[in-house]
C-alpha cells in the first residue's frame, strides 16, 4: 500500500460543468507520480466549520504536478468547495485506497459509469491508452438522468473509445438504464471481457450482477461516508459475500466483482 502524504496546494483552474459539476485543477501536488485510477484523495476545506476531510476520487494527473478532481454539488462541504477562488489553498491527503488493476490487452474492456462515478473511470481509460491499450477495446458507458448528467463529452470522444451515452429520459444517447444495453453487448459479444464500474448502489449492484451473471471478472469501486479515509473511524465498513467485513477507505474502494454485498 501506498504511503499518503498530506500537504497543501492550490486551485490551479476551475471549471463549471454545468448542472452543479465542476472540475478543479490543483497545484503543486508532489506525489502524481504515486496516483493510479482508482486512488481518492481527502480534501480538508479551509477556513470552514466542516471538520471532517472530504473524499474525492482522482480524474486525472498531469507530469507537471498538477492533479485534478471532478465533483458534483451534493451537500454543505461541496457548495463550500465550489465557492473556492483560484489561488485558494487546501490540504490534501493521499493517494488512498486500493486502485483498479489494469485488464489484459487481449480483453475487451466495459466500462459502466453513472454519475460522480465517471471520473475515475475516465482516468481508468486514459492510463489504459497511455500503456498501450486499443482504445477501440474500451467501451465505455455512461449512464445519468438527462444529457446535462453526462459531463466531458468531448473529452472522452477525443480518447477514441467506444462511447455508449445513456439518458433515463432519453435526451441523449439510449433511453432507459445504463446497464441494459451494457448486457445487450455482452450477449453479442463472444470476445474475453473485463468489467469496471463506479456510480450509483442501484448501477452498482446491477454491474455487479451482470459479471456473476456472465462469469466475467472485473472490479468495482464503491462510495462510502469516509471521515479519516485510511482505516480508523471504521465509519466506511462493508459487509463481504464470505461474512467477513473491509472498510472501503483502505480495504478498496476498488473491490472484485462479487466480493463485496452492495
Amino acid at each position: 500500500m501506498i504511503k499518503p502524504t498530506c500537504e497543501d496546494t492550490f486551485l490551479l483552474k476551475k471549471r463549471n460543468l454545468k448542472n452543479d459539476y465542476f472540475s478543479f485543477t490543483f497545484k503543486p501536488y508532489v506525489p502524481v507520480k504515486k496516483c493510479k485510477p482508482g486512488h481518492f484523495l481527502q480534501l480538508q476545506l479551509p477556513n470552514s466549520d466542516v471538520y471532517f476531510r472530504r473524499p474525492f476520487s482522482i480524474a486525472s494527473v498531469d507530469s507537471n504536478g498538477s492533479i485534478e478532481i471532478i465533483f458534483k454539488i451534493f451537500g454543505e462541504g461541496t457548495v463550500l468547495l465550489a465557492n473556492l477562488a483560484k489561488g485558494d489553498k487546501v490540504n490534501l491527503l493521499g493517494p488512498l485506497g486500493v486502485p483498479f488493476k489494469f485488464p489484459k490487452k487481449n480483453e475487451q474492456t466495459i466500462i459502466i459509469a453513472g454519475g460522480v462515478g465517471f471520473p475515475p473511470l475516465m482516468y481508468l481509460a486514459v492510463e489504459m491508452i497511455a500503456k498501450g491499450h486499443d482504445p477501440k477495446s474500451i467501451h465505455f458507458f455512461y449512464g445519468g438522468r438527462t444529457t446535462d448528467d453526462i459531463i466531458e463529452k468531448t473529452r472522452l470522444n477525443k480518447l477514441g473509445v467506444n462511447f455508449y451515452p445513456v439518458t433515463e429520459d432519453g435526451s441523449f444517447g439510449v433511453k432507459g438504464l445504463v446497464t441494459k444495453p451494457v448486457e445487450e453487448f455482452i450477449k453479442s459479444s463472444n470476445s474475453n471481457m473485463r468489467i469496471f464500474s463506479c456510480g450509483p448502489t442501484g448501477m452498482l449492484k446491477a454491474a455487479d450482477a451482470i459479471g456473476l451473471k456472465y462469469n466475467i471478472p472485473g472490479q468495482l469501486s464503491l462510495e462510502a461516508p469516509m471521515p479519516c479515509g485510511f482505516g480508523i473511524c471504521l465509519g466506511c465498513v462493508k459487509e463481504k459475500t464470505d461474512g467477513t467485513h473491509a472498510r472501503v477507505c483502505c480495504d478498496g474502494p476498488v473491490f472484485e466483482i462479487g466480493e463485496i454485498i452492495i
